[in-house]
Order: structure tokens, then C-alpha cells, then sequence
């Protein structure tokens, strides 16, 4: 079986709007964490310059000790906002380009499976064994495929499981810290 320059064609531009689609994707991705990081960088700018004024404003040493321990538990809470967006905005660009590869992957079988087709129509008699271990040969590596997306996904799940019961331990230890400090401050 020939391809045709037509077919050639059309699988180039076929593979140029996929990589097209991939650099869009990629570019969103990139536009949103550049406008995370200018957000947090104007935000950290304002609050340094707030807490350098009150640091100045600053008469003993205990006022200086409160106000350096005002400081830590919003900047902790920012940091851990900051990665979970992180995190957040790599798992959609993550989960668009598995989505393309998956879309790419169907569609390669699809065409894997309507050439067989075509090939065994065109095969010569007695070739029926070959045929059917062909067959067995794509359906094997289509289980395969599916039964290893199926494990990553699973192992993406339990990670984010995870991640999110760590975030959510540390943020309830700074919330005790933040309180416990805040009662100990008042009974002084």
C-alpha cells in the first residue's frame, strides 16, 4: 500500500496543527504564570515596604520581636498559596497535554486499525493467520496503552491526595501557631 502525496499532505499539516495546538497551550501556560509571579512580585513589593515602615515606626526590642513574628505566619500562608497555584497551573497544563496525547493517540489507532483493515482485504488467500495475529498484536498494545493510562492516572490521583492533605496539615499548624501566639502575646 502507497501513501499518496495527498495523504502526505494531509498527515503534515495534521501533525503542524497539533503542534500548533501544543505551542498554544504552552504559551497560555506560560502568560498565566508570568502574570502569578507579577501579581505575588507587586504584592511582596507593597507588604516590604508596609512592614519596613512599621519596622521603622519601631521603639523597643519586644515591639520588634512581635512585629518580626506578625510577619512570618502571612508570609508561610503565602508561600504555601503560591505553590498550590504552582502546582494547580502545571497540573492543567499537565492534564491538556495528555489530553492532546490521548486525542493524537486515538486518532493514530484509528488509522493503525483502517489500515489493517484495508491490508487484510487486500491480503492474499492463506494469509488469514497472519492477519488474526496482527490484530491480536494492535489489540494487545491498545490494552496495554489503556491499562497503563489507567495506572498513571491513579498514581496522579493519589499523589494529588496527598499534596492536598500536606497542604491542608500545614496550613492548620500555622493556623494553632498563629492562635497560640496570639494568646501568649495577650497574656503578657
Amino acid at each position: 500500500m502507497n501513501l499518496t502525496p495527498e495523504q502526505i499532505a494531509a498527515a503534515h499539516k495534521a501533525n503542524l496543527e497539533t503542534l500548533s495546538g501544543l505551542t498554544n497551550q504552552a504559551l497560555q501556560s506560560i502568560e498565566k504564570l508570568v502574570e502569578l509571579n507579577m501579581h505575588i512580585a507587586k504584592q511582596s513589593l507593597s507588604e516590604g515596604m508596609s512592614s519596613a515602615k512599621k519596622a521603622l515606626e519601631v521603639k523597643d526590642i519586644q515591639q520588634l520581636l512581635a512585629h518580626q513574628a506578625e510577619a512570618v505566619q502571612p508570609m508561610a500562608e503565602k508561600i504555601m498559596a503560591y505553590s498550590r497555584h504552582l502546582y494547580e497551573l502545571a497540573h492543567e497544563t499537565q492534564a491538556s497535554f495528555t489530553k492532546s496525547a490521548e486525542k493524537e493517540l486515538q486518532d493514530g489507532q484509528h488509522k493503525m486499525n483502517t489500515l489493517v483493515e484495508g491490508w487484510t482485504k487486500n491480503a492474499p488467500a492463506g494469509s488469514d493467520a497472519a492477519v488474526n495475529v496482527l490484530k491480536q498484536a494492535i489489540a494487545s498494545a491498545n490494552s496495554v496503552y489503556e491499562t497503563s493510562q489507567k495506572a498513571v492516572k491513579h498514581a496522579v490521583e493519589i499523589a494529588q491526595t496527598n499534596l492536598n492533605n500536606a497542604t491542608d496539615t500545614f496550613e492548620k499548624n500555622i493556623s494553632a501557631t498563629s492562635k497560640s501566639k496570639g494568646k501568649s502575646s495577650k497574656s503578657e
